[in-house]
């Protein structure tokens, strides 16, 4: 993750320009504004940029923090500062009501449920007499610290500004942590995060509720910088509009949110006070002017400002060296078993409408025992091991873990339960290092939630999972690699990554799914190596492959599936000579 120390820089530049003489107060108050929409923007940095979750809905919680304290400061006399934590909680617990419904969307229809919900809560705060209609509420009393009320844009300004900062500090100690690696895996798909224990479905929803309470901050600030508020600043607008700032600023990146609203709202600014001038003030062309502009920017930017500046910067990426000496805890193990047998499939059938993928296939994977599962393409290999993952759930039949019956398990469970799976494709995060990919294999194994991540109080529970994870990529022979981002591996050396990740799982069996698809053939060799250390080590490997030459200078037992069925089971050397399985690869006439 990025180094902290332009956090401090930036408090201090920000701190100055205050003090600058002869600031203009109006540069001031755009400063304020600034402050003000970083929040938000911050929030969906995190939210689409880094979870993969579109929202169109972001402003409605800043209404949602701004009515809060506007109702309960002037209505009920309370202090302003009294309303802060009761303006957040407000916000949070509208994204906790808001979010059950809405995270669990996919695709286009997230971004259109967010819409929906973010037009009817516009049209509520319109219409409700006690909120002011379209009126609002006027006379909110300004923040006040000791004998000082922040009656001007220049005294709140340090308060805004206090308040982005902290966020930023937060936001980045909450992705540099076991939480955030689950987070910024989301964008990557729920399958991959979930066979390693990530609660996909909470995840999704935390990261959807600290988006909305750094709005509702934004917007508890906006009501005392503004001292009235009304439902215009809180439409399907404003919340479009935040959206681009943290698009154009840079998704994914929590400063990206700082510069992103520095550019749009000085944009806007600029091109509003000197347009009308130049065109005489005919129409309203800063608006057309204002998306051409924005287009351009993407254009030149297509992953934001932010990451292009620093790209023309001399690469800084800090080698991280984990501390080897830390020591981390076994797997909770959920399920115990004295049984040598590790895994039964028991006439395991799935069927997608009329098509039988798998059917009523039955083998087992006894301990410290390498099984090959092989077959033509299309034979249900990979939907076996979706089955035993619990993926997908099976339409017959019985498969147990460890003695544990896994009908109406959870991937997550199956993890608790020791087994660990690669990809056919790989599943690796591209835009995380070699380091933190392998690290999200020890999810189960750490301890520390988001709170103590983004007060910095897990630092030990994160030096063990990433000295777990260094000690797991050594085994595999990727140490070189460990600071490289994951994306520019050769596929060969990703395949690798995932057997390292899923190492960290610490399993009992071990599912491959290919594993020596793009590699040479010395580091074919290099892997069978580590399978048969491995399973002289405990654990039991079932593995899908296609080279034979692989598969049968490995393997203890082979089973062979085809057309979804198991055609034959045995040695090596016996399944090479059956006749069906020749009938199988070759065809009938060979």
């Amino acid at each position: 993750m990025s180094q902290r120390w332009p956090i401090v820089v930036f408090a201090l530049v920000m701190a100055a320009l205050p003090l600058i003489p002869d600031i203009p107060p109006f540069w001031i108050v755009l400063l304020d504004n600034i402050g003000l929409a970083a929040l938000v923007a911050m929030g969906l940095v995190l939210l689409t940029g880094v979870g993969g979750l579109t929202s169109f809905g972001q402003a409605a919680f800043c209404g949602f923090g701004a009515y809060t304290t506007a109702v309960l400061s002037t209505s009920y006399g309370l202090s302003p500062w009294l309303t802060l934590p009761l303006s957040l909680l407000v916000s949070g617990i509208a994204a906790v009501i808001l979010g059950i419904i809405t995270v669990r969307l996919s695709g286009h229809y997230l971004p259109l449920g967010t819409l929906a919900w973010g037009l009817g809560l516009f049209y509520l705060f319109s219409k409700l007499e006690f909120l002011g209609r379209n009126d609002g509420i006027s006379a909110i009393p300004p923040l006040e610290i000791g004998g000082l009320r922040m009656l001007d844009p220049g005294s709140i300004y340090y308060v805004i500004w206090i308040a982005v900062i902290l966020a930023a500090l937060l936001t980045t100690n909450l992705l540099d942590s076991r939480t955030g690696r689950a987070i910024r895996a989301l964008r990557r798909g729920h399958v991959a995060a979930e066979a390693f224990g990530v609660q996909t479905a909470r995840a999704k929803l935390l990261v959807f509720i600290y988006a909305a309470v750094l709005a509702g901050l934004s917007g508890w600030l906006y009501a005392h910088f503004q001292r009235a508020t009304n439902p215009t600043p809180f439409g399907a607008q404003a919340s479009i509009e935040y959206l681009f700032i943290a698009v154009v600023g840079g998704a994914g990146y929590v400063w990206g949110g700082v510069l992103g609203a520095a550019v749009v709202v000085i944009l806007k600014e600029v091109l509003q006070s000197y347009l009308p001038m130049i065109f005489g003030g005919q129409g309203q062309l800063e608006i057309i002017v204002f998306g051409i502009v924005l287009v351009a920017l993407l254009h030149l930017a297509p992953a934001g400002i932010w990451p292009w500046l620093t790209g023309l910067l001399p690469s800084k990426r800090k080698a991280l060296r984990p501390d080897l000496s830390a020591t981390l805890l076994a797997r909770p193990v959920s399920a115990a078993t004295s049984s040598d047998v590790l895994l039964t499939l028991d006439g395991a059938r799935k069927q997608f409408g009329g098509v039988v993928a798998v059917n009523d296939v039955s083998f087992t994977v006894n301990a410290k025992e390498i099984v090959a599962l092989i077959g033509p393409n299309g034979a249900g290999k990979s939907t076996t091991f979706n089955l035993i993952t619990r993926v997908l759930s099976s339409t017959a039949g019985r498969i147990t873990v460890c003695g544990t019956d896994v009908d109406g398990t959870t991937p997550q469970q199956i993890a608790k339960l020791g087994v660990a799976r690669t990809f056919q494709h790989v599943k690796l995060v591209p835009d995380m290092t070699v380091l933190e990919n392998v690290a999200m294999g020890a999810h189960l194994r750490g301890n520390a939630g988001a709170v103590s991540s983004m007060l910095r109080l897990d630092r030990a529970d994160e030096a063990r999972l990433l000295a777990e994870a260094a000690r797991q990529i050594a085994r595999v022979g990727l140490s070189d690699q460990i600071d490289q981002l994951a994306g520019s591996l050769s596929l060969g050396q990703q395949r690798i990554v995932e057997i390292a990740r899923a190492l960290c799982v610490d399993p009992v069996l071990l599912l491959l799914d290919e594993p020596a698809a793009g590699l040479r053939h010395m580091e074919k060799q290099q892997l069978a190596a580590l399978l048969r250390q491995l399973r002289d080590g405990g654990m039991s490997v079932l593995l899908v492959e296609h080279d034979m030459g692989f598969v049968m200078d490995l393997a203890d037992r082979i089973v062979v599936l085809d057309f979804g069925t198991k055609i034959a089971e045995g040695t090596p050397d016996a399944i090479k000579t059956n006749p069906d399985v020749i009938r199988a690869y070759l065809g009938a006439t060979a």
